[in-house]
């Protein structure tokens, strides 16, 4: 007769699992009744804040200290023009002999037009309470996902109502996982676009687009913020209704007369 296979732990790692398994168990049941409700409020007040409630997006607009060019005299249109093209034949040579220099070639020399451009300290101040939220999330839904795991029973034949209602649990916060991911992604895409725009705003100086632009993102991350603060509020309460509703069968899936969490 064949010997039944298990993993065999030493006492003392087995101890360690055990203490890890109620640590977590306790986690997750202060995440529930205590972390959720109190984060669903807080969210819930700092959308009330006035800075989540800008109705003149024209206040968010950051001033950028890039000097804008003064357009060439008309009269003196005509005369510059010839004027360049004959300085440009003879400047012809010169611009080879210096892209053969490294002290002249215009890839190692860049000469900035305007001075040190900060960001948007609006945009900044409220990406600095957004994206701890984010973060933090992320993490508790890391937290329900193992937490769950660690409920499930031995699998076997019939009695599989729990765990379906688990892997339905499961599946769901994993979803919310990868949303809130995106808000990250979001994040790092907004200071990449105005990066850009903030950096051909200072090189194309004459192109007034360019400056539009840079408004134009801050604007647009300002509603994808407030966006992101809806949504995290409706998680974390979407997250509270499913594991309380199915609390029983997450805990018991097998109707046993002890939890597995216990």
């Amino acid at each position: 007769m064949a010997k039944p296979c298990g993993v065999r732990l030493s006492g003392e790692a087995r101890k360690q699992v055990d203490v890890f398994r109620q640590n977590l168990f306790q986690e997750a049941e202060e995440f529930l009744y205590r972390f959720l409700p109190q984060k669903i409020i807080y969210l819930n007040q700092l959308l009330q804040e006035d800075s989540f409630n800008v109705t003149d997006l024209n206040s968010l607009r950051a001033p950028l200290d890039i000097p804008i060019p003064d357009p060439p005299p008309k009269d003196d249109e005509m005369e510059t023009d010839k004027q360049e093209k004959k300085e440009g034949k003879r400047k012809g040579k010169w611009h080879i002999d210096c892209w053969m220099r490294k002290d002249l070639n215009p890839l190692f020399l860049t000469v900035p037009k305007c001075g040190f451009l900060p960001g948007n300290e609006k945009i900044l101040a409220l990406l600095a309470l957004v994206k701890p939220e984010v973060w933090t999330l992320k993490e508790k839904c890391i937290l329900v996902i193992t937490w769950i795991q660690h409920l499930i029973p031995k699998i076997e034949d019939g009695n599989d109502f729990g765990v379906a209602i688990q892997e339905k649990v499961l599946e769901r916060v994993n979803a919310v996982k990868t949303k809130v991911e995106a808000f990250q992604t979001t994040i790092s895409k907004y200071f990449s676009e105005r990066g850009d725009a903030v950096a051909k705003a200072s090189k194309e100086t004459h192109v007034m687009d360019y400056r539009a632009l840079v408004h134009e993102r801050d604007e647009a991350v300002y509603g994808a913020l407030r966006a992101m603060v809806l949504d995290l509020r409706a998680f974390y309460a979407e997250l509270y209704h499913i594991i309380s509703s199915n609390l029983e069968k997450i805990v018991n899936p097998k109707g046993e007369e002890k939890p597995s969490m216990y």
